[in-house]
């Protein structure tokens, strides 16, 4: 599991913190930790050692910006939450790989997308940075504060520092969860052209009519055409076993 502290017992920002350190944990980014759990102690570290009252982070998953993690609870809207890449602050710092610090009246600013659903949107206080993997984005992570806060250069390098350790490890499950789609659809491949062929074979049809057949029981059974490809399949292999 990946471990980020701060060395800070107080759980306050650590001006002496060395940004350094940050780096101390990259070795335990390659371990195979879901990504939920990466994210949930990317937002304890943030809010330790950066002063604020909320943080959020955001993944890129295809053309939408989706809220990940959240310092506040937020059950109903973590999971759910999407924005377009380009939509409001968050979008505009995952379109231009840029950061972006507003120490007051973030709300007022051109770029700003209110969301009814959260309350943080009439805080004060925004920074946003992009996380980055390989020169492209990955995701964004969001810190503000209820009253007016002055982000320092530290505390901007430091997010972006983060960012940057975490990024891979978002990259890598983007990798593998796309290598599993991609297995799973030559599974399924594999799988039709097998009982296609079986079905041809013991009820005399041709490949287009096997396979409407699995579609129509696919409806039927309210089972998927994959499911109902490995049943063709076993009873096939059973027929044989037991001939």
């Amino acid at each position: 599991m990946l471990v980020m502290h701060s060395r800070n017992p107080n759980n306050r920002p650590d001006e002496g913190f060395d940004v350094s350190f940050l780096n101390q944990t990259a070795a335990q980014l390659s371990a195979a930790t879901p990504l939920h759990e990466v994210l949930d102690e990317v937002v304890k570290f943030v809010t330790t050692v950066v002063k604020c009252d909320s943080c959020m982070v955001y993944v890129l998953e295809g053309e939408d910006l989706v809220l990940r993690a959240s310092k506040n609870p937020h059950s109903e809207i973590v999971d759910r939450l999407k924005m377009k890449v380009g939509q409001g602050i968050t979008g505009w710092v995952a379109q231009h790989l840029e950061p972006v610090a507003l120490g007051e009246c973030a709300y007022s600013d051109a770029r700003f997308k209110l969301f009814n659903e959260l309350p943080e949107d009439r805080f004060e206080a925004f920074l946003s940075v992009p996380v980055v993997s390989g020169g492209r984005v990955v995701g964004v992570i969001n810190v503000q504060n209820r009253t007016r806060h002055q982000f320092t250069e530290r505390e901007i390098k430091l997010i972006a520092t983060v960012g940057f350790l975490v990024g891979a490890e978002i990259e890598r499950v983007r990798l593998e969860s796309e290598n599993s789609v991609l297995l799973d659809r030559l599974a399924t491949r594999t799988y039709l052209d097998r009982a296609k062929g079986i079905l041809q074979r013991e009820l005399k049809v041709n490949e287009d009519e096997a396979y409407r057949m699995m579609q129509r029981e696919s409806q039927d059974r309210c089972k998927s055409v994959k499911e109902i490809a490995e049943a063709v399949m076993l009873s096939d292999d059973l027929r044989r076993r037991f001939r």
